[in-house]
């Protein structure tokens, strides 16, 4: 990674550079979990890295663009999602499988990344693109396989082809974003997460094959 890395002025950090410019993100997402984005200063997540504003500033223009690189990141696992999806079979009770893994990948993902994807979602409701680019990329690496995985379906006469495999596709992976987002909300209208990701996993098997569940 050395020599991959550069300062706000175009210098190549060495690596106890890349050390602080590390915990300065670290730092940074720790205090998204447990502070609001527009409270989150310079200033204190200098002081919890033990280092000054200044040396912030050496490798981050302002908490946006450190928060941007943390999500960049966070993308870039979530094109994993992908895995969750492709090559899954949708027959039988394997459909009910890839459900169920979709549903529980899906949740856990939402759930590890929580504060950062807070402020994505924040800041796609905004309209800021880069944000917007970051949601989509992440919510792609889902949509794109299951538009194929219906599709695939269609095509051996499984799922009526007059059905949209894009637009049902997006319908189910902003449920899943949604859900995944009010997870805590579940709990207080009394649904326990044991009860919620099987009731998620029917309707993305209802979505993508149009049958009850074979278990």
């Amino acid at each position: 990674m050395t020599g991959q890395v550069r300062t706000v002025d175009g210098r190549v950090a060495g690596r106890r550079g890349q050390a602080t410019r590390q915990k300065l993100l670290d730092c940074l997402g720790e205090m998204l979990s447990s502070s609001p984005y527009r409270d989150v200063k310079v200033i204190d997540v200098a002081r919890k890295a033990g280092t000054s504003p200044a040396t912030f500033y050496q490798y981050f223009p302002d908490v946006e663009g450190a928060v941007l690189e943390i999500a960049e990141a966070m993308a870039k696992e979530g094109a994993g999602l992908t895995e969750l999806v492709a090559d899954r079979s949708w027959v039988g009770k394997a459909a009910w499988q890839a459900a169920e893994d979709l549903v529980e990948g899906f949740l856990s993902f939402w759930r590890k990344n929580d504060a950062i994807l807070r402020v994505v979602d924040l800041g796609a409701a905004e309209g800021d693109k880069r944000f917007y680019k970051i949601r989509m990329k992440i919510l792609n690496s889902v949509n794109n396989s299951l538009a194929d995985s219906i599709k695939e379906l269609q095509s051996k006469g499984k799922v009526d082809k007059d059905v949209n495999a894009t637009a049902v596709a997006g319908s189910l992976v902003a449920m899943l974003a949604s859900v995944a987002g009010h997870q805590k909300g579940f709990q207080s209208w009394g649904v326990k997460q044991s009860e919620l990701k099987p009731s998620l996993a029917l309707l993305v098997h209802l979505g993508v094959t149009g049958k009850k569940p074979v278990k």
